[in-house]
């Protein structure tokens, strides 16, 4: 059974904190680590986020100005070093370059290699395992497409497109020597909820406490998330086992490929989650190796609610709701789905008609990859 630092991969807005919550609560066994590699993709020198660009005060301001992929990678070994196995969530686009550019190797970790323990002993101390050598990686290194043809990607903000290397059909920034230390699981929800949820964010009041502004449909975070699950299904990272599932969902086998994961494909859809909470985290323990109690559907005492308020504050009005919450128990009726038209008026009274449209379109565009995900989630 994995024992690696478990990465729970997905998209603004997905119920992925309060899901996170529910792991807060075995802080003797598991090292909560939340949305670590934001702080690179926004605010540090490898920054690929657009949205502070030309707001240095703010990058400073935010006290993670000089973080890299790199810093952050070093922070998780440093918790994995004292001997609980970690467990991250975080949003897949801020290691995927946005807007479907071409990846390349963060210049940071073009020097990272995987240290020289066994795997067993890797897999032991629930760390990464990394250590900086002299030499630039050359395994699996090719040139993007966009190079191929002799085309630039365009430059979304500076510094990114970096003047690196990049890896054969890996999607990410982070090679895949490193993304082999991690135990992927996804986690997804419906965009007719995602989206204006996200738009909500960017909007006052609440705008005032994220400073996110304006909404920005690259953002979604469903094509990130689709790449990186593709990537992971196609290459051996998981899979072609899917968690709770003993159908194979179209295209889940691999023609042609490296050796079976012992790690399943295991995506999660919110929806579910807040149907059954109980049910569906049975399946996704028994899928990364954790026993689960009911006890970790509960968490309303002073320790947790003061652990959960520091780990989420970098991220200010965004997690109102997982931070004043008490537990997670089943919805007292299942959410009745609207079509996409019957929310569009409700959009229209609340946001207005213009806010309507742009929310609309977005979820239009990005409801396909939704599906194609949802193929793959746990069923109870």
């Amino acid at each position: 059974m994995s024992t690696k630092p478990i990465f729970v991969a997905t998209h603004p807005r997905a119920c992925s904190t309060a899901f996170e919550r529910v792991f807060m609560t075995r802080r003797k066994s598991l090292q909560t680590i939340h949305e670590p590699f934001g702080d690179a993709f926004y605010y540090g020198p490898e920054r690929m986020g657009s949205r502070f660009e030309n707001d240095e005060k703010a990058r400073v301001e935010s006290g993670f100005s000089d973080s890299t992929f790199k810093t952050i990678l070093d922070r998780i070994d440093r918790e994995a070093a004292e001997g609980k196995r970690v467990f991250i969530k975080d949003i897949t686009y801020y290691l995927v370059p946005p807007e479907r550019q071409g990846a390349h190797v963060a210049p940071s970790l073009q020097n990272v290699k995987r240290g020289v323990g066994t795997e067993e002993q890797l897999n032991k101390q629930g760390g990464l395992g990394l250590e900086t050598v002299t030499t630039t990686p050359d395994s699996g290194i090719a040139m993007s497409d966009a190079e191929a043809d002799g085309v630039d990607s365009p430059p979304k903000s500076p510094p990114f497109p970096y003047d690196t290397p990049a890896e054969t059909s890996n999607p990410t920034v982070v090679p895949r020597e490193i993304l082999e230390r991690f135990h992927f699981t996804f986690l997804i929800r419906h965009p007719n909820r995602a989206i204006p949820s996200y738009y909500r964010c960017c909007i006052p009041p609440l705008v005032e406490r994220t400073g996110f502004n304006p909404f920005l449909p690259s953002e979604a975070g469903y094509d990130e998330l689709r790449a990186l699950f593709d990537y992971c299904k196609d290459t051996g990272l998981v899979g072609p086992k899917v968690c709770g599932r003993d159908d194979a969902p179209n295209g889940s086998a691999r023609a042609d490929g490296p050796t079976d994961s012992n790690i399943e494909i295991c995506v999660i859809d919110a929806d579910d989650l807040l149907d059954d909470p109980e049910g569906i985290l049975r399946k996704y323990c028994q899928s990364i190796g954790l026993e689960f109690s009911p006890e970790m559907l509960k968490w309303d005492n002073e320790e947790d609610h003061a652990f959960a308020k520091q780990e989420f504050e970098k991220w200010n009005g965004f997690h109102d709701d997982a931070i004043h919450s008490k537990d997670l128990k089943p919805r007292q009726h299942k959410s009745k789905p609207k079509t996409t038209e019957e929310m569009y008026v409700d959009w229209v009274e609340t946001y207005g008609q213009e806010a309507a449209d742009m929310i609309k379109k977005c979820v239009d565009d990005n409801v396909g990859t939704y599906e194609y995900l949802k193929q793959y989630a746990i069923k109870v």
